[in-house]
């Protein structure tokens, strides 16, 4: 099983790969063959990293390969986990990057080259999970792209997720294994709308269980809203073993089938389901049968208060297709 992993050298895929190299995490006993991809300048640094994949002698791990251009690292690809992307903040020809529109035409040309490479080189049926931010719409544009139906895109929203299911445990005192139907919608972003009105926990509704809509208003939404942002603050840097936990987490959903009455995290390509416009990739809570197809489920209820969340997050994430409208 061929897996392409870009950004291999940065800190996320630090933890990522690892992670991913563990038993279990793959449908299949297929050996591993880990084609890593980073910009010229920084194979160097990759250099090292394999260095210490290899003396890690994984059982799972059949070879490992370097690469500086995506289009000879994702032929015959099986996965590609798209991590590398130009964080907000960077300065790039003497300009510091702070406006969402130029952070999305830079990525944007990046997953425009991405996506044709993948599209005319990576296995029919590839799947594709998006890291590197504004994720949701740089999996938009890497779709449009590829230009290939068969190949699944998806953006992460993993990491919401596993933030919510931590924060409603701390306050409902349960374990993370116990909560069921945690769904993240809309955009990988402060908009994101995590609903806890449809979560069950321990067999009971997690809402009428919390009893307190101020604590999910005005405390649990800005807390994993803000979540990023906070733990920056923290430790000077972005989230990145946390993120390539959820990577690996949302890897290990679709390659297995989705536990009875649960559902995993991912954005994908909007069909209007939730009142979600079309033609945008959109979290959504998603089951998969382990073979390679994701569906959404589609039986939630959203209150007034959901509704207007899902509003919100649907329009930012309009905007950002309609300022790359160029690419797609």
């Amino acid at each position: 099983m061929k897996v392409v992993i870009t950004g291999a050298a940065g800190q996320i895929a630090y933890s990522l790969i690892p992670f991913l190299c563990e038993k279990g995490i793959f449908n299949s006993n297929e050996k591993l063959d880990l084609n890593l991809v980073e910009i010229p300048q920084a194979m160097g640094r990759l250099d090292g990293f394999v260095k210490e994949l290899e003396d890690s002698a994984y059982s799972t791990v059949s070879s490992i390969s370097t690469f500086d251009n995506i289009e000879n690292a994702v032929v015959d690809a099986d996965w590609c986990l798209l991590v590398g992307s130009i964080p907000r903040g960077i300065v790039l020809n003497g300009k510091e990057i702070k406006e969402r529109s130029d952070l999305l035409q830079i990525n944007g040309g990046i997953f425009t080259e991405q996506g044709k490479a993948i599209g005319a080189h990576a296995k029919e049926h590839c799947k594709i999970l998006v890291v590197g931010n504004p994720a949701n719409t740089n999996a938009l544009i890497g779709y449009k792209s590829a230009g290939k139906a068969t190949q699944l895109w998806m953006a992460m929203t993993m990491l919401d997720a596993l933030r919510a299911k931590a924060q409603l445990s701390q306050k409902l005192g349960c374990h993370v294994d116990d909560i069921y139907r945690l769904a993240i919608f809309g955009n990988h972003s402060p908009t994101m709308f995590p609903d806890l009105e449809n979560t069950i926990v321990a067999g009971k509704k997690a809402y009428q269980e919390i009893d307190d809509h101020d604590w999910v208003e005005n405390d649990f939404l800005p807390k994993i809203q803000q979540r990023g942002a906070e733990i920056i603050k923290a430790r000077g840097a972005s989230s990145a073993s946390s993120a390539a936990r959820a990577a690996c987490d949302t890897v290990k959903a679709v390659e297995h089938p989705t536990r009875s009455g649960d559902v995993f995290n991912a954005a994908v390509m909007s069909d209007g389901a939730y009142g979600m416009p079309k033609g945008i990739f959109s979290g959504f809570p998603l089951i998969s049968d382990g073979k390679g197809s994701v569906e959404i489920v589609r039986d939630y209820s959203l209150s007034d208060f959901a509704k207007k969340g899902l509003e919100k997050t649907a329009n930012e994430l309009v905007e950002e297709r309609d300022l790359v409208k160029d690419l797609i």
